[in-house]
């Protein structure tokens, strides 16, 4: 066994006495014997087998057209995929283009979105997202990141699942879910979405950039939880230095494990 392998298996076990910093400190400690060339290997290897346990990973936002995905993803800002997906239909058929944003009253937007929260604030993004769609763009959602991100409530997160997603262009959505998982598999030491992001863009060629975000997103949501992770169930657990954060036994982490449905 090799000393990385060997220190990673150590980590397992004793991981649920350790606390927050010394396990990012093993993590880093894991991580640093490779050289960038292995990392770039082993990053490539989990993304593969994550391929092959979540073949149909995809975008869980519904959506019929760039706009739809626009406004999806500024709804799903602290709200589930799931709820946005029950608020949407009636929401999309109300108000079909931009100018039809643009034009409604802040009210009737309110009373649509509000079980997405912070549904005030979110009526004023989408009424100025209208408009300015409208005013600088003939209506059509841009397809450049550097237009997108000068939009009310488009950060470069946002800007990227619509790029990916909508125009097929390659983007890394970097979420909650693959900014904690890019931490757990030493892919990333960053917090900062767009450090993570930059990170990311090294290890993956460009084509994949759309498919790896969705990948360890379904990993995150259904077996890689922020809290208890399904170590003992992880199919990428012999390459990841944060292996034993959650439980390692396969009968007790396959209960954590969360199906389409729940994830």
């Amino acid at each position: 066994m090799s000393y990385r392998l060997w220190l990673a298996a150590t980590a397992g076990r004793v991981w649920g006495e350790a606390t927050y910093a010394s396990r990012m400190a093993v993590s880093r400690a894991v991580t640093a014997l490779d050289d960038p060339p292995a990392r770039k290997r082993r990053a490539r290897k989990v993304l593969a087998v994550l391929g092959e346990t979540y073949p149909d990973a995809h975008c869980e936002l519904d959506f019929g057209s760039p706009l739809d995905l626009l406004v999806a993803t500024v709804l799903s800002a602290q709200c589930t995929d799931q709820r946005v997906n029950k608020v949407t239909p009636a929401l999309f058929a109300r108000y079909p283009d931009a100018a039809a944003y643009a034009g409604a009253s802040l009210a009737a937007l309110e009373s649509l979105v509000a079980p997405t929260g912070f549904f005030r604030q979110k009526a004023k993004t989408l009424q100025s997202l209208g408009q300015q769609l409208c005013d600088r763009y003939g209506g059509e959602v841009p397809d450049r990141l550097e237009d997108l991100v000068t939009l009310p409530g488009v950060g470069r997160k946002t800007a990227n699942v619509v790029l990916g997603d909508a125009f097929g262009v390659p983007g890394i959505t970097v979420d909650t879910h693959l900014g904690r998982l890019a931490r757990r598999f030493g892919w990333s030491e960053h917090t900062d979405p767009e450090k993570v992001e930059a990170d990311l863009m090294v290890l993956f060629p460009k084509k994949d950039w759309t498919l790896m975000s969705h990948r360890v997103i379904w990993h995150g949501r259904r077996r890689c939880h922020a809290r208890r992770p399904a170590c003992g169930a992880c199919p990428v657990a012999r390459w990841c230095p944060a292996f034993g954060e959650g439980p390692t036994d396969a009968v007790e982490a396959s209960r954590l494990v969360k199906d389409a449905g729940r994830a």
